[in-house]
């Protein structure tokens, strides 16, 4: 674990903090965005968890109808840092980070390297999109701060990459399971066996898998391959990842989430 005080904590000492912080997130967002400010009208203060359920929905429309400021909780120039959507079916969703933000999303993001098996001084070969998408810079930060070797390679280049892999010969790489089979087909059509494969653990998401599929990559790049999960509405990767020991579903921090 990368912040076992967190990870582990007792369940009653979480849901202390999960309640604090939730009473907290209110009252921010009642003073400071108009459409949570008239959405919370009228509801009552929370006083347990179990008040959670009063609590209005945000919807996507939400997200495009406020486009693209309309709800920041901050001034647009307190934010270091924006992503986006792709916009591919209506407006873009922008997402912003303050310095604080910024900070938590490498912490949770070493968190879900650690669960994948990664360890401060290992390598970590970064597949994933660099850019708006926020999957590249989130797990950059995250393997930094984890106190991996960072390998900024990005999407594409397959070529490329089944090189750096080789002659670099990292021991985590992060992207998307379609293209872990991709490198995976590459190496064997390389005449590169699994076991001389430098890779022993894969931190894969942002797309639909199925146990088929780990099987596959597990087999064809010799490492044991875990599911990450977020989405740049909340954070975007870092909201959760399966263990690399059990693989039996997602451990949420659910001390942010």
């Amino acid at each position: 674990m990368f912040e076992p005080e967190f990870e582990s904590m007792p369940r009653g000492d979480l849901d202390a903090l999960q309640l604090g912080r939730l009473q907290r997130l209110v009252a921010y967002l009642r003073e400071r965005v108009p459409l949570y400010r008239e959405r919370l009208d009228g509801i009552p203060e929370i006083r347990s968890l179990e008040d959670l359920h009063s609590l209005p929905f945000t919807y996507k429309a939400d997200l495009r109808d406020t486009y693209p400021f309309g709800l920041f909780a901050v001034p647009r120039e307190e934010c270091v840092r924006l992503h986006a959507s792709s916009g591919t079916t209506g407006k873009p969703i922008v997402v912003a980070y303050t310095r604080d933000d910024v900070d938590l999303f490498a912490r949770v993001n070493a968190r879900v390297l650690a669960m994948a098996g990664g360890e401060p001084g290992m390598m970590l070969h970064n597949a994933y999109g660099y850019g708006l998408f926020t999957g590249g810079l989130g797990l950059h930060y995250g393997g930094e701060r984890l106190g991996m070797t960072v390998v900024p390679v990005s999407g594409g280049m397959t070529e490329r990459q089944l090189g750096l892999i080789e002659d670099l010969r990292p021991d985590v790489i992060t992207c998307t399971p379609s293209y872990a089979l991709t490198l995976a087909q590459g190496f064997a059509e390389r005449g590169v066996k699994p076991d001389e494969i430098s890779l022993r653990f894969a931190c894969v998401g942002a797309e639909p898998w199925t146990e088929r599929m780990r099987a596959e990559i597990d087999a064809g790049l010799g490492i044991r391959a875990t599911n990450i999960y977020g989405l740049s509405e909340i954070i975007g990767p870092g909201v959760s990842n399966e263990c690399v020991e059990a693989r039996q579903g997602s451990h949420v921090n659910e001390d942010h989430f």
